[in-house]
């Protein structure tokens, strides 16, 4: 039977509570009691510890401490499931699989682990670019990572391994990523090349950027190009010196381009992309269109000036550059080479490399339409913000059609514009499988050409383009040059005036949306340069008058002799 001892007083020996302890513990039942809970919790482990083995089983698990690494994932990129394989950091070096649970909820100020470039070359991966869209419908392939053009387009897309902290040559496996809605780009700059659609393109970045009130950075003194054909400055933007505009957001008009310079003007984030056209209908529309130059001036045809290039071009003459590899003197590179030249390979990797540096999206002219889709993904803009009209864009009957012996000599003359537009062809398309597909990418296209349509049913009076002479509205006739004929639009007449602002906005010709957005923008010094030219026009007005009477005798005086 078992005792407890009796309860201690002040007076009661420390050596009879010893004693009374020693009978309690050495008590047969006590001892049992012992035992049986002994036993009890040893059942309770073993069995833990074989249902935990069970579960390491089935999941493929190892049995070692998890970590979860969170980073800071992109905009676009709102909630993922990834999972990862990564060097344990524990001592016995083995793998083990981090993995994040993030469905059905929304971790706005979260950080998600990124996979690495080298997940993306051969793997697929799910985007939803709409909250309404299903992963199935938005099923895409990444670019090849070793692909630079692509990985560049990517921009916000792309996941870099750089980022993630994670060490190089680490396994990765990227499960399943759906994107949520990104966020529209406004900080662009736009490389304007010559006659390559590129009026087109700036008119949808004006219409944008006036819709949204963002700032564009202009050429100083109300000029329509950033002083082109000097490699661009700051100081060649209006407010840029004086510090009186804050931030530029859309940089888009003539320059040749420096980034280095441009950066000190845009902000860091700023997206870079530009347009290319082949080089053989490129020359053929820069032929007519700067007819005047001195290179082309006394030729009696492109044939004939190609023929005999040596004696009709002079590097050092005004205005050069038009006739000879321009597009890669509008990039900023040297443009006085042509093919055979020992230094060609160096020159033409050169500027590949850089452009593909420097810019996150390269455009091709021929694609037109598909290139509209690639850019409004590549900026996360609507359909409608990419729907335009042709503008500044020739008749048919000043275009000439090219022998194939021809179009051989503009190779070789342009041969570094050539070689640049062949690699950006390629890529272009690697871009569209990397980012939209061949099936949704015709699915686009054709939404917005019935978009474009419509809007020309809506807005157009004659429905098309017509002849600059047949252009009602005087404000909006383009500017003609060279032996070119550039058309103009005309508008309906019972537009209401919402409509007809935004018909108009459609059409406007580069210099007078450009003047529009400089008075907009700048209003005092706008007004200040049209008191200016209303002050110089009277003595403008009779130089001309002198200039026409003098050749009007020189003429007569002919006539006579």
């Amino acid at each position: 039977m078992l005792f407890l001892p009796r309860r201690w007083t002040r007076d009661q020996p420390l050596s009879s509570a010893t004693s009374s302890v020693r009978k309690w513990l050495t008590s047969r039942r006590h001892s049992l009691w012992i035992l049986l809970i002994l036993l009890v919790v040893s059942v309770a482990i073993q069995t833990f510890v074989v249902r935990q083995t069970r579960n390491d089983r089935l999941t493929g698990l190892p049995r070692l401490r998890f970590s979860v690494f969170k980073q800071k994932l992109l905009p676009t990129q709102q909630s993922a499931l990834v999972v990862l394989k990564s060097e344990s950091s524990l001592a016995v070096q083995q793998d083990t699989t981090y993995t994040e649970r993030t469905a059905g909820r929304n971790h706005q100020n979260e950080e998600y682990e990124k996979p690495s470039d080298d997940s993306l070359s051969g793997g697929r991966n799910e985007f939803n670019h709409g909250d309404t869209r299903s992963r199935e419908e938005a099923r895409k392939v990444l670019p090849n990572p070793e692909n630079k053009a692509s990985a560049a387009l990517q921009g916000s897309l792309v996941l870099r391994s750089t980022r993630t902290g994670l060490s190089p040559g680490t396994d990765r496996k990227l499960v399943n990523i759906p994107l949520a809605t990104c966020q529209p780009k406004s900080h662009i700059v736009f490389l304007k090349t010559h006659k390559t659609a590129s009026s087109t393109i700036l008119n949808i970045l004006y219409r944008y950027g006036e819709s949204r009130n963002l700032t564009f950075a202009l050429p100083l003194n109300k000029h329509s190009q950033l002083f082109y054909p000097y490699h661009f400055a700051p100081y060649f933007v209006e407010g840029y010196s004086s510090r009186s505009v804050r931030e530029f957001h859309i940089m888009c008009n003539h320059m040749r381009f420096n980034k280095a310079e441009v950066a000190k003007v845009m902000p860091e984030d700023t997206f870079y992309f530009s347009i290319l056209r082949h080089p053989v209908d490129m020359m053929e529309s820069i032929f007519i269109y700067f007819k005047s130059i001195a290179a082309f001036h006394q030729a009696p045809s492109l044939n004939e000036f190609l023929d005999n290039s040596e004696k009709y071009y002079n590097s050092s003459a005004v205005n050069s550059h038009y006739a000879h590899n321009v597009l890669a003197f509008d990039f900023g590179f040297e443009n006085n080479i042509v093919a055979g030249n020992a230094d060609i390979e160096k020159r033409v990797n050169k500027a590949i490399a850089a452009i593909e540096k420097n810019f996150h999206l390269i455009l091709i002219s021929e694609y037109f339409d598909e290139s509209m889709i690639l850019l409004k993904h590549a900026l996360c803009w609507s359909l409608s913000d990419v729907v335009s009209f042709r503008l500044n864009s020739r008749s048919e009957r000043t275009r000439h059609t090219l022998s194939a012996n021809t179009a051989e000599k503009i190779k070789r003359w342009n041969a570094l514009d050539w070689r640049i537009y062949l690699h950006f062809n390629t890529t272009f398309w690697q871009n569209v499988d990397a980012l939209i597909g061949q099936e949704k990418m015709k699915t686009e296209v054709s939404e917005l050409r019935k978009l474009q349509a419509r809007m020309a049913n809506t807005c157009l009076k004659d429905g098309g383009a017509v002849h600059p002479s047949q252009v009602k509205d005087t404000r909006l006739k383009p500017f003609q040059y060279g032996a070119a004929v550039i058309q103009g639009y005309n508008l309906k007449t019972d537009l209401d005036p919402q409509t007809k602002t935004k018909c108009q906005r459609l059409i406007t010709p580069e210099l007078q949306y450009t003047d529009l957005l400089y008075t907009k923008q700048f209003p005092l010094l706008a007004a200040k340069h049209s008191q200016a030219k209303k002050k110089a026009a009277p003595q403008r007005q009779r130089l001309e008058t002198s200039a026409k009477t003098e050749k009007r005798t020189n003429r007569l005086s002919n006539s006579k002799h």
